[in-house]
């Protein structure tokens, strides 16, 4: 009997076989989820780990939390293929995207169905400061907490809307400034170590439970228009049917009482589908400020000047045109998610 059918019946099995293993190990890979510093790594292991015990049974996978001191430490570990997904804020998010390789496929819904949150100025509750034009004023003898170079709320948004706008740049301006996470601001300012800091709607509601006698010392003096919800990032590279998976676990978690109770903490009730269209206000906001930026600058030639504010007005022109696209679609559909939801 010839040996050749036997080797042709054999190659079949040792490739399956092959396959079957190159599949187990598939399955038992980790998925890396970064997660930003708002507060401290002790008290964010304790509010997502239910949630990452669940994602990792439904995927089959271990899911391991990634913490770190900064924004930027998880935006270069997705950039590296050390994160596998993460949960930024908006202008993290927007770094994640341009520069790791990064891609929006969700955004979480607020526990109360907010489409999102707001950035706060706050101030001690004992402090004669009442708005932010006195605040401005009064910079040169403040100390000032911003926010991470890379938080929505913390310092991109008051970043245009409360500096670049009153022409002020925030680096600058004040006796003193301080960058850390929400947390550390608002505490700063309950305990009197620093007089005005950014803050957000969501950090304000976590602090009222956590602590209420500090949540107490605050007084908020300025507001900003809502920012849109925190999306939830994946590496465009990773494997079509992980997305999948990852996308089907995301758009559902949220329907029963015990998942619930565990987004609880996080302030969420579930999560929506969502894309990079996401980040277009953010991009709105970055450019603005780059704009008031060039139009003060007194170094520049008026030549210039006028260069670069014709580009600046040329990349605003086309987030213009999408934005006005999806607002159209959005109204012809009213279902379809709109930004910001």
């Amino acid at each position: 009997m010839s040996r050749f059918p036997l080797r042709r019946i054999a190659l079949p099995l040792v490739a399956g076989a092959s396959l079957f293993v190159s599949q187990l190990t598939l399955a038992a890979e980790a998925l890396n989820f970064g997660i930003i510093s708002t507060e401290s790594s002790q008290n964010q292991a304790e509010q997502w780990q239910p949630f990452l015990d669940d994602m990792s049974r439904e995927l089959g996978r271990d899911v391991k939390p990634f913490f770190a001191t900064d924004y930027a430490a998880v935006i270069q570990a997705m950039r590296f293929d050390k994160v596998d997904l993460a949960w930024y804020g908006n202008k993290s998010a927007m770094e994640a995207v341009d520069r790791a390789g990064g891609e929006i496929f969700a955004q979480t819904v607020a526990h109360n169905g907010a489409s999102g949150y707001w950035s706060l100025i706050i101030t001690h509750r004992d402090s004669d400061l009442e708005s932010i034009e006195e605040m401005l004023a009064r910079a040169d003898d403040l100390v000032f907490g911003n926010g991470d170079p890379n938080s929505t709320s913390g310092y991109l948004v008051p970043g245009y809307y409360v500096f670049a706008k009153n022409g002020v740049d925030a680096s600058t301006a004040f006796k003193r400034t301080l960058n850390a996470n929400h947390e550390t601001n608002a505490l700063t300012v309950a305990n009197g170590q620093v007089d005005v800091a950014t803050f957000n709607t969501e950090g304000m509601e976590r602090l009222e439970v956590i602590h209420p006698e500090k949540a107490e010392q605050l007084k908020v003096i300025w507001k900003s228009p809502l920012i849109p919800s925190d999306p939830l990032v994946w590496r465009k590279n990773l494997p079509e049917d992980l997305k999948a998976d990852l996308r089907e676990f995301f758009t559902t978690y949220g329907e029963t009482d015990a998942q619930h109770e565990i987004l609880e903490p996080l302030q969420w009730s579930g999560f929506a589908p969502s894309s990079d269209d996401q980040l277009l206000p953010i991009r709105q906001l970055e450019l603005f400020k780059a704009r008031a930026r060039v139009a003060n600058d007194d170094s520049l030639s008026a030549d210039e000047r006028e260069t670069q504010l014709t580009d600046l007005d040329a990349r605003l022109d086309v987030l213009n045109r999408r934005m006005e696209t999806l607002q159209a679609d959005a109204d012809q559909a009213p279902t379809t998610a709109m930004i910001g939801q």
